[in-house]
């Protein structure tokens, strides 16, 4: 059974992904060919959807408890699934993970241009913790 989860948007920050999983886990980077990442309009996140030749870095959590699992799918919601996928990491290992995907039937929602991990570190994450007030209401561990 997997239990890596890779990450490409607020989760890549490993304060968030441990409020929102209760617990720590080993990060790499990683990346993940075959899909983009796009902003959410009105939002500091990002959606990922497939894209033949796209290419989206991110973080691999590695061995995640089972009781992350559902605080994760809390956490994302309906906008996202959760899909198993092949990541590569900076060795050339190629693992598998689960990934969030951005559901098609709210592409519309998503923005032109790359999803910028640096901005949302620069203004974005601050706004995004302010805004998020469901860490307290994810499902127990």
């Amino acid at each position: 059974m997997t239990t890596h989860c890779f990450t490409y948007g607020s989760l890549m920050c490993e304060d968030i992904m441990s409020a929102v999983c209760a617990a720590r886990a080993a990060a790499l980077p990683a990346r993940l060919d075959g899909f983009c990442r796009h902003p959410v309009s009105g939002q500091d996140y990002p959606g990922m959807v497939p894209a033949p030749g796209g290419a989206v870095d991110g973080v691999l959590y590695l061995d995640l408890p089972d009781a992350a699992w559902p605080r994760l799918d809390a956490f994302e919601g309906d906008e996202y699934h959760r899909e198993r996928v092949d990541v590569q990491l900076a060795d050339g290992r190629r693992l598998t993970a689960w990934s969030y995907v951005f559901k098609p039937q709210y592409a519309d929602r998503l923005g032109p241009g790359e999803w910028d991990f640096g901005r949302f570190l620069e203004a974005g994450k601050a706004r995004f913790e302010a805004r998020y007030l469901g860490f307290a209401t994810l499902p127990p561990t």
